[in-house]
């Protein structure tokens, strides 16, 4: 061509084959791009799917450890009613104490399922997650089941080192369901009397279980409240 003085054409020429050239990358990029995308949405999707499991089965588990607490409370409230009743037969503070050591002296205890959230930020693909706000607000939430595990642990600090001595100069657990029958047959009359003879300091025990488990209580259906809005925000999101 350039012999044939034909320099025109041969540009064009040129020009055209550069242009080709280029369209053919820019849609090599494109489709990686578009494969790029669809692979992270899928695993975007993924994640999603794994933390919506986990927040519904936390439901569960906080619903039932409230429950607990809630039992614990109960027999709390009927230790101090036997202790100030006069008229409670030795029966009935001795089935109490049972009862208290057996469900109201139990410490709170908190977990959750965490490793899905775990996973993205040790990895460092929460970047994953497109919705800024759905991330944004996932990050608060787990920040807020940390924190509801420190508070429960701060509780069970503080009264441990009240309750420890307590348990081992009273003997209490010839008054638990598990283990009172390796003191062999007591005497009812004995047992109650110790119970009445020591009333404000069983019941000051009970009450720092009390407020525990309330406090504890308060915290999860807290947590419960804003698991479920975490729920309600991973649904919309996987079906959009």
């Amino acid at each position: 061509m350039i012999k044939e003085n034909r320099v025109s054409k041969y540009l064009l020429y040129a020009i055209g084959e550069i242009v080709l050239v280029v369209i053919g990358i820019l849609i090599a990029l494109q489709i990686n791009n578009w494969n790029e995308n669809r692979k992270s949405n899928i695993q975007e999707q993924l994640y999603l799917k794994r933390l919506l499991v986990e927040n519904n089965e936390d439901l569960v588990t906080f619903k039932n450890n409230i429950k607990n607490l809630e039992k614990g409370i109960e027999t709390d409230e009927a230790l101090s009613k036997a202790l100030n009743n006069p008229n409670a037969s030795d029966s009935l503070v001795i089935s109490a104490a049972n009862d208290f050591f057996g469900y109201g002296s139990i410490y709170p205890i908190f977990t959750s399922s965490t490793s899905t959230f775990d996973d993205l930020s040790s990895t460092g693909n929460l970047k994953v997650i497109q919705n800024t706000i759905l991330r944004d607000q996932l990050v608060k939430h787990y920040a807020f089941h940390k924190q509801v595990s420190e508070r429960i642990r701060i509780g069970t600090d503080w009264a441990l080192p009240v309750d420890a001595p307590f348990t081992y100069q009273n003997s209490i657990m010839r008054f638990e369901p598990n283990s009172n029958s390796l003191f062999g047959k007591q005497d009812t009359r004995e047992l109650a009397q110790h119970l009445l003879s020591k009333k404000i300091e069983y019941i000051n025990n009970a009450a720092v279980h009390y407020w525990l488990n309330k406090d504890a209580i308060d915290q999860l259906l807290t947590l419960i409240d804003d698991t479920e809005s975490i729920v309600q925000l991973l649904e919309k999101e996987i079906t959009n």
